[in-house]
């Protein structure tokens, strides 16, 4: 099998040097570790290796691949590709290697404690044809993490692919491909049950839409999609205030939602607990547990506006009428807030928001943000009880993802949370109740923007990140949930690495309580993450995550021995790499 792998890389090689445009590959361990180049903006997924399955998923947005303008293989992932494929024929030729490397390769494979790193895969993995894309790359880049040390990848397997003509009817097409790839390499795969539409969010640069029989229904129906007071649709998720309604060609979209799971399960049993070792249901835009406050698609939001209230749609007014009524108040169920500004004001601009004397502290105002957020609470329980029920007994742990939404933090009313659909204020904790809701179903809380510092945010803004991870960590820890980490936007710089180092020890107030995050999910497998000086750092970085309680060892000296564990001995592989970059 590794004769035929690396005749094939060998073969891949050698065509790439001809091919101006190659695209998407990725770069082995020592393949990586040669280059040397700066550190691009780029998202990945990590958790950690040596550990059995973990859990993964979030950054706020959908993750996305850089594409080539051709088509074919990316450019910078077939350089990691032509490295790969030359390292492995020169080490073919190798009569011996060094005790420290044997001893380097032998404890990637030991069960140590720590927190195990899973990369985040392309959205585009698979194909709208159902096929894997890129697929001589893919294998090369599934080698190459493996090499890397690193515990398994995240992919997201798309609603609006495998059920996208007919209901009920599945193509797993690409994804079976796709998962013996990442067996047959000795990956963990984390796969992600995304039921939103890919585009629209930070860093989409691919279009999966929602099946296209979903979308005739909501074409007759517009109120399936969220809905703003201004009446704008958002159709990136079916609105949460028709879970039960028999909406979606006699299904409702709970059903639907369960009959994916399920036959994902019944497809994909023999990799169930061995290869496919955690779910993360999609719960919401991005993947994530909240409403669909802050659409960058047309300009809508930017950042750091405060986002707008999603309940506007003819089944949540009904919610919220009928919660009205049975609070005494039937006056409050016509509306949401009509004074709460718009998509990009600040709170202070507001008179809902407003620190002195703002709605979000009115009677109606509780009862309001109560209710909107205890909808999500619910959407979030209907959701983890059924996958509770289909994945029972297969050895799979079940995740859900919540959004780092840092900023505006530090002021009293913490808008853009509230939004949202998060009830966090500087007076309520809004993350206990998520993290004690996971508990009840036994599942990890993934949480993003792990890898950010506070000063590094606009301070106008009061973004507080590090406040807002350790707040989290505080709320899983009083609810005895796991909890799960990945960056909110792509780092490969050495500041990123510890500040994940740290967030990832939950080391909180001097006492860690023998306590670590389960595992991390680095965003993204692309091209840049292959680059010179961002493989090497990485590489480091994935082997630190492994005795991240050790803090003896600073990440300078374990790059040192990264460094020489996945340095290319013959000169060719710098000079092959650097002609197909050009």
């Amino acid at each position: 099998m590794a004769m035929n792998i690396s005749h094939q890389l060998g073969a891949l090689a050698e065509s790439m040097t001809t091919t101006s445009n190659a695209s998407e590959t990725t770069v082995p361990v020592s393949a990586a570790a040669a280059w040397k180049t700066p550190t691009p903006n780029i998202r990945c997924k990590i958790t950690r290796p040596d550990t059995a399955e973990q859990k993964s998923q979030p950054t706020s947005p959908c993750r996305s691949p850089v594409l080539s303008a051709s088509n074919g293989i990316r450019p910078d992932l077939s350089v990691a590709c032509l490295a790969f494929a030359t390292e492995t024929m020169d080490l073919m030729n190798l009569e011996e290697t060094t005790e420290q490397e044997k001893t380097y390769k032998e404890v990637s494979t030991v069960k140590e404690k720590g927190v195990p790193v899973y990369v985040m895969m392309p959205l585009d993995s698979v194909t709208m044809g159902n096929t894997v894309n890129r697929r001589k790359a893919m294998d090369a880049s599934l080698q190459a993490l493996k090499s890397a040390g690193v515990e398994g990848v995240m992919m997201d397997v798309w609603w609006g692919l495998v059920e996208r003509d007919t209901p009920g009817v599945y193509n797993w097409g690409g994804y079976a491909e796709l998962l013996e790839m990442a067996k047959r390499h000795g990956l963990k795969v984390q796969a992600v049950m995304s039921f939103h539409q890919c585009g629209g969010n930070v860093g989409d640069s691919c279009t999966v839409p929602l099946p296209k029989w979903v979308v005739e229904e909501v074409g007759k129906d517009q109120d399936l999609a969220y809905t703003d007071q201004w009446g704008r649709r958002n159709y990136e998720y079916v609105s949460l205030g028709c879970d039960s309604i028999p909406v979606l060609k006699g299904r409702t979209p709970v059903q639907c939602y369960s009959d994916f799971m399920r036959a994902f399960r019944d497809n994909f049993k023999h990799l169930l607990s061995d290869t496919i070792v955690e779910i993360q249901v999609g719960m919401g835009p991005a993947g994530e547990l909240r409403f669909p406050s802050y659409p960058e698609q047309n300009g809508t939001w930017k950042f750091p506006g405060i986002g707008a209230f999603q309940c506007y749609d003819k089944y949540m007014l009904s919610s919220l009428k009928a919660a009205a009524e049975a609070a005494g108040k039937p006056e409050w169920g016509s509306t949401g807030p009509t004074d709460a500004g718009n998509y990009n004001n600040w709170p202070e601009d507001t008179r809902f928001f407003r620190k002195e004397g703002g709605g979000w502290t009115s009677p109606f105002g509780e009862f309001f943000l109560s209710w909107y957020s205890q909808m999500l609470l619910d959407h979030g329980e209907r959701l983890l009880s059924s996958a509770n029920g289909i994945f029972e007994n297969t050895g799979v742990k079940i995740s859900v993802k919540i959004a780092g939404i840092h900023w505006h933090y530090g002021t009293r009313s913490h808008a853009p949370e509230l939004t949202a659909g998060y009830y966090n204020t500087r007076n309520r904790d809004g993350y206990l109740p998520i993290a004690q809701m996971l508990a009840r179903h036994g599942a990890i809380f993934n949480f993003t923007c792990i890898e950010m510092r506070d000063h590094e945010q606009p301070q106008d803004a009061l973004c507080a990140p590090e406040k807002l991870v350790k707040q989290v960590a505080l709320a899983t820890r009083e609810a005895k949930v796991p909890l799960a980490g990945e960056n909110a936007l792509p780092r490969f710089d050495q500041r990123a690495h510890e500040q994940i180092l740290q967030a990832s020890s939950m080391n909180l107030d001097g006492n860690s309580e023998d306590r670590e995050m389960c595992a991390f999910t680095y965003l993204r497998m692309n091209p840049h993450l292959f680059q010179p000086d961002n493989w090497r750092h990485f590489v480091a970085f994935v082997k630190k995550m492994k005795e991240v309680k050790n803090a003896d060892r600073c990440l300078e000296q374990v790059e040192r021995e990264a460094d020489h564990f996945v340095h290319i001995r013959h000169p060719s592989v710098h000079k092959v790499a650097a002609a197909a970059m050009n």
